[in-house]
This record gives C-alpha cells, structure tokens and sequence, in this order.
C-alpha cells in the first residue's frame, strides 16, 4: 500500500475513487499545476485522470517538478489506438478495476519507474565512463607527443599523477588535454 497518491483530475466528472482510495493512506486530489506544486513533494506516486490530449503536457508538468511513479487513469473507452503515451507513463489504471488490480497495477507502476530510473542513472554513467575515456585518450595524444614516450607509459603516467593527487584519471586527463589546448590554441 502506498502511503499518499496525487490524483490530478483535469476538468472531468469524477470517477469511483474507491479502489484507488483503498491503495494508499492519503489521496490528494489536484486540479490545477498550482495544486499539483503544492502536493507533489509528499506524494508517492501521481495518478492522471486527464483527456489523452493533454497527457502529456501533464506528464512533462509533473515530470518538471518532480520525478515519481505517473499512471493514467482512464476509462476504457478513452483509450486511444495508438498506444504511445509519452516517456514518463510508467502504467494505465482503469475505472472498472477493484481494488485488488488497482494495488497490482499500482505496484507494477512502481517497479516500472524504479526500472527505468536505474537504466537512466546506468545510461549516465556510461556517457561520462565515455567522456572520460575521450579525455584519457586525448591526454595520452598530448602526452606522447610532448614528453615523446609511447602510449602505454603515457597512461602510466596519467594514473600515478591521479594517485597521487588523489583524483580520477579522467580528471587529471582532462586538465592536461585543457591546458595544452590553452597554450597550442
């Protein structure tokens, strides 16, 4: 069970909130963006029930503000045939649902958001592993030309100048590679 949901509900009747209800401690219901800034630090995971044409200028609202689990909530005769909903809808929640699938649905939600922020920290480390390996390479370039020894000694000497100035290679290449672009234009 989650401990709070924010319901973002645009400019339509109410829906049944009862399965949804019985999934958290507290559900706060929003309106508007402004309602939505005010609740959205203590809320687990947000729920839209909004028109599949402003989902996602919500879900990139929501997202801007806070990254946390987002499902859609809708009715099944408001799904579209298409199935692209953006990049941040991490499930889709019908009206019909009791409250058993309300609370698996909401779970997968979860484990879904939990997946993707992991590929996306992973994604991150793998660029700057890249940017670094970019400057190491750039830096052994310099090294090997200025102090005229072979690439090999040239990485042995990027790495005993980041132990001993207690800092990462990538660093230690990037000031080199910096500073001989500053003197050699």
């Amino acid at each position: 069970m989650m401990r709070s949901i924010l319901f973002l509900e645009e400019g339509r009747p109410p829906v049944s909130m009862h399965s949804l209800q019985q999934n958290c401690r507290t559900l706060h219901r929003a309106a508007n963006a402004e309602e939505v800034k005010s609740l959205i630090s203590v809320a687990d995971a947000a729920v839209m029930h909004v028109t599949v044409e402003r989902m996602q200028d919500w879900q990139s609202t929501i997202a801007g503000m806070r990254r946390l689990p987002t499902l859609w909530l809708c009715s099944e005769n408001a799904v579209p045939n298409e199935l692209e909903f953006g990049y941040t809808l991490d499930g889709v929640l019908f009206s019909s649902m009791n409250t058993l699938e309300m609370g698996v649905a909401l779970k997968w939600g979860q484990r879904v958001f939990q997946q993707r922020k992991r590929w996306a920290e992973e994604r991150e480390q793998l660029l700057q592993r890249i940017d670094e390996r970019k400057w190491i390479d750039q830096a052994k370039a310099v090294l090997c030309e200025i102090k005229g020894i072979s690439e090999a000694e040239a990485y042995d000497f990027l790495r005993k100048q980041a132990m001993n100035e207690r800092k990462r290679i990538g660093d230690i290449a990037a000031s080199i590679v910096k500073v001989y672009q500053l003197i050699h234009g």
